[in-house]
């Protein structure tokens, strides 16, 4: 069993799969919570439409011209918490957007932030609830995630079953690209919705 992290630098359409399986730790608020990732998105920079790196530098996508291995966490539609892996060579901005991971530490601290109705399945299903069970928000952008900080990408601690792959989800630019994976038959994986296209 490999329990060494993937090389973050390579091409994020390479890379993105072998974050499958990998966990994400925060340890914030008082409690520890362990996710363990089963679907991810890649985003390009400067070819990639779709990607918030597509136009260039802003404040808002920095980081993911930076160094591999950092947090890019950005607000969607004003409600949740996106959390993503910078990857790729400094300059060259990409990033695997974590779309739905299984909680495998600390269900009591992520049910609290969800709420109580939310079942083991939906505790990190889809990327908002991903970002909440772990409690992560703007305070957490940029955070090195290869260090002993409060928030830590670490490998995966078992072999993974059959990884499927295809279009990117809600994207309305390069939405047939197939830049998403996820693991065969895990239920935290989120839905399939194709976005409307942009006019």
């Amino acid at each position: 069993m490999n329990v060494q992290l993937p090389n973050l630098s390579r091409p994020v359409e390479s890379l993105a799969p072998d974050l499958l399986g990998c966990l994400l730790r925060t340890q914030i608020e008082g409690g520890e919570v362990v996710v363990r990732i089963t679907e991810v998105e890649a985003y390009g920079g400067g070819l990639d439409p779709a990607s918030h790196a597509y136009g260039g530098r802003t404040q808002r996508n920095s980081v993911m011209f930076g160094p591999p291995g950092h947090l890019y966490v950005y607000h969607s539609y004003g409600l949740h918490w996106c959390v993503n892996v910078t990857t790729g060579q400094e300059g060259d901005a990409s990033a695997v957007l974590l779309r739905a991971g299984e909680v495998i530490e600390g269900e009591w601290l992520a049910r609290a932030r969800r709420g109580e109705r939310a079942t083991a399945r939906n505790l990190a299903r889809g990327p908002g609830n991903f970002g909440q069970a772990l409690g992560l928000s703007s305070e957490h952008y940029g955070l090195n995630l290869l260090s002993d900080g409060p928030v830590q990408l670490r490998p995966r601690t078992s072999a993974i079953g059959p990884v499927c792959r295809g279009p990117r989800v809600g994207v309305s630019r390069a939405d047939d690209w197939p830049w998403r994976w996820w693991l065969e038959g895990e239920p935290s994986v989120s839905a399939y919705r194709k976005a409307a296209k942009r006019s």
